[in-house]
């Protein structure tokens, strides 16, 4: 479908323009107004949001209902020894594919046959966009609902593309342990903040889930005491890093990591656990997966069309339809030789991936039109 030379430099300056100015999630305000100009200067109305960054833009009328997803922010990280925000997670190519897939549909969509919803959406990284996109109201009359995320060359080939992605669930928590510190000559007199979180990261070895489901629970941060070796700190600070592969085991292993801090109280130091993000495990729908089955036979060929890839990673893309239950909902796996991979400060992937995923989401909203 790139047989326009024109638009190929097109697209590939939106995605040049996206990846020289990343913002983190909930600042992405420059890059909603170059989007919301972009597409204005090409036709398609859009729809801001009164106080956050992000927008919907629609194309077409009728029922049903098909949405495209496409997250906006960049990760903040050490790149080459400054610490900035960069696109390490293949968003800028996101709504590259999106905004190109729009452009072609626009002039393709059948009449009165379907709406095509843009979604731009913020905050992805911190697993909290989809949530307030869901209170502004852009999926309640959404019938299918299509994401899409390039994969590291481990995973899928370039080439290829799975279906959909089974992401798992995760969950960030900070812990606080707060005593009072000692004298080091008088460990007697108080509880050893740091004795605590050993403790604490013991147990954590010992919570057990269902063999069959992948999971992981770990501690990812601790601080305790300060410059004089002779003083026994009572408190500290410390961050789990919690995944599962289903919401089920996710709940399961909240409530023993809560019951094994209740333990530790017993040693006299209170501790207070506060949820960070969360992210919810993948939820589904057949009938949306049997249309990107559809999309990618039809543009890589069925040699190239991956089943279901299941990952531990999270994505808050899976809220829409954990809110919204009436939603079908997928997002496809694209393979696209990320390296090193996903959240690497150096990631960077096989540009032609750009134009094999808008031919597949081109197809998709053409797909579920006639569903």
């Amino acid at each position: 479908m790139w047989k326009s030379e024109e638009r190929r430099a097109e697209i590939e300056g939106l995605f040049n323009y996206l990846h020289e100015h990343p913002e983190p999630s909930w600042e992405e305000k420059k890059t909603t107004a170059y989007l919301k100009n972009f597409l204005e200067e090409r036709g398609i109305t859009v729809r801001t949001f009164r106080d956050i960054p992000g927008f919907t833009a629609d194309i077409g009328k009728g029922k049903p209902v098909t949405a495209l997803r496409a997250d906006m922010d960049a990760l903040l990280q050490n790149v080459e020894g400054e610490y900035k925000a960069n696109h390490s997670c293949g968003h800028d190519a996101h709504m590259t594919m999106v905004t190109a897939a729009a452009l072609m549909l626009k002039d393709h969509l059948p009449e009165d046959g379907g709406t095509l919803r843009l979604i731009y959406q913020p905050a992805e990284e911190k697993g909290t966009g989809a949530l307030r996109l869901v209170e502004e109201g852009v999926v309640d009359d959404v019938d299918f609902l299509f994401g899409i995320h390039l994969r590291p060359k481990s995973e899928i080939p370039f080439g290829s593309a799975s279906v959909s992605i089974n992401h798992g669930a995760a969950m960030f928590l900070h812990g606080e342990i707060t005593g009072r510190d000692v004298h080091g000559a008088r460990p007697h007199l108080g509880p050893n903040a740091i004795e605590t979180g050993a403790e604490i990261l013991q147990q954590l070895r010992h919570i057990h889930l269902p063999p069959l489901v992948p999971h992981s629970i770990k501690m990812t941060k601790f601080q305790a005491g300060g410059d004089s070796p002779n003083i026994i700190p009572g408190s500290a600070s410390f961050s789990l890093d919690v995944r599962t592969q289903s919401n089920e085991a996710m709940t399961e292993a909240y409530e023993k990591i809560q019951n094994i801090l209740r333990r530790t109280e017993e040693n006299g130091t209170a501790v207070e656990l506060t949820q960070g993000a969360e992210i919810a495990a993948a939820e589904i729908s057949p009938e949306a997966e049997k249309i990107t089955e559809a999309a990618v036979r039809m543009v890589l060929g069925p040699e190239h069309t991956y089943p279901r890839l299941t990952t531990s990673g999270g994505d808050d893309f899976h809220y829409y339809t954990l809110q919204r239950p009436h939603l079908h909902a997928a997002m496809i796996g694209l393979g696209a030789d990320v390296t090193p991979g996903l959240h690497d400060a150096g990631m960077t992937f096989n540009r032609e991936a750009l134009f094999a995923g808008t031919d597949i989401l081109y197809e998709i909203v053409l797909e579920s039109f006639r569903q």
